[in-house]
């Protein structure tokens, strides 16, 4: 069942992405799914990447507050675990049995598939232990929506390294 997951867990990706892709605006985007005035898209990419690394050290951290901020309340995460919502990230993360020494994230890459959404792929380096198992190194995905002016996380997804 293990080598069915990232099959899975990409076509899920592939369809949330076109999903929000056809829910934007087709003539001119509405002010909810704009970059705020005078934003560029570098300026629109460090912030997701800003909030990628967030998230990452929130969840070394075991702190839930930052999923609640920063996840869409639709939002899809998929791991070697399964699937889970917005609330199981931020009622799971602080009471997950793992420990997590460090981490590094690394070889980001933005895309901006339509106006108010944005894919950021990158590299994630573990040192730690779930239930005594170690963790894997990772490729991770997330999709980004803008939604009142503020780039939430609607979809992640990891993928152990090889």
């Amino acid at each position: 069942m293990n080598r069915f997951l990232p099959p899975a867990a990409l076509l899920l990706l592939v369809l949330a992405s076109v999903s929000f892709a056809q829910t934007a605006p087709a003539a001119s985007p509405s002010p909810a799914s704009s970059p705020k005035p005078g934003m560029s898209r570098a300026q629109i990419r460090n912030r997701i990447i800003a909030t990628d690394k967030r998230l990452w050290e929130a969840w070394k951290n075991k702190d839930g507050k930052p999923f609640k901020t920063n996840l869409t309340a639709d939002a899809v995460i998929v791991g070697e675990m399964g699937v889970m919502g917005k609330n199981d990230a931020v009622t799971g993360i602080p009471n997950m049995p793992c420990e997590i020494k460090s981490y590094t994230l690394s070889d980001f890459k933005v895309t901006f598939p339509s106006g108010g959404t944005a894919i950021v792929t990158y590299k994630g380096m573990v040192d730690g232990s779930c239930q005594g198992t170690a963790l894997p190194n990772v490729w991770a995905s997330s999709v980004y929506v803008n939604r009142g002016g503020k780039w939430m996380v609607a979809s992640h997804q990891e993928t152990a390294m090889k």
